[in-house]
């Protein structure tokens, strides 16, 4: 099967949920200070709005990778669970109130349950694993796809 046509529709949606993530973060920025834990709130507002960059500019590199099929829906979902895994860890934490066990700078003194502050962790530790993943594979699928016959050109 070819790739190309799931790389260019796996792109289109990494700019939908990039738009998706700037309408969030300006949304969740009316909400900051109701948040139990503020700068918890002002941390996920950043995140987002960050993923929504780091979205829109993967989502237009996207189709250039060369990738099979199996590497792009690895890197795909791996990427889109590492962006919004822990992305919902902050928000959990500012909505909680809690989290200082996993992100202490940002938390300070907000500390939950010991539910809280596990399901926080492990939402935001899984997130590392899955996005190295990714970013490998968008870095493997970014090397030149004909090395062979370029290699006879130069580089410039």
């Amino acid at each position: 099967m070819n790739s190309s046509p799931l790389l260019s529709r796996q792109g289109h949606r990494l700019l939908q949920m990039g738009v998706a993530l700037f309408v969030f973060s300006s949304v969740e920025g009316f909400v900051i200070p109701y948040f139990p834990a503020p700068r918890l709130g002002l941390s996920a507002h950043t995140l987002s709005a960050l993923q929504g960059v780091l979205l829109l500019a993967l989502g237009l590199m996207w189709p250039r990778l060369t990738l099979g099929v199996v590497a792009s829906r690895i890197a795909f979902w791996s990427f889109v669970y590492s962006a919004f895994a822990i992305l919902a860890a902050y928000v959990m934490a500012a909505a909680w109130g809690a989290g200082n066990e996993t992100m202490a700078l940002a938390a300070g003194v907000a500390h939950g349950t010991a539910v809280q502050e596990a399901v926080i962790k492990s939402m935001a530790y899984s997130s590392a694993p899955t996005g190295l993943i990714s970013f490998a594979l968008m870095l493997w699928g970014l090397r030149m796809a004909n090395a062979q016959s370029k290699s006879d050109s130069p580089i410039w």
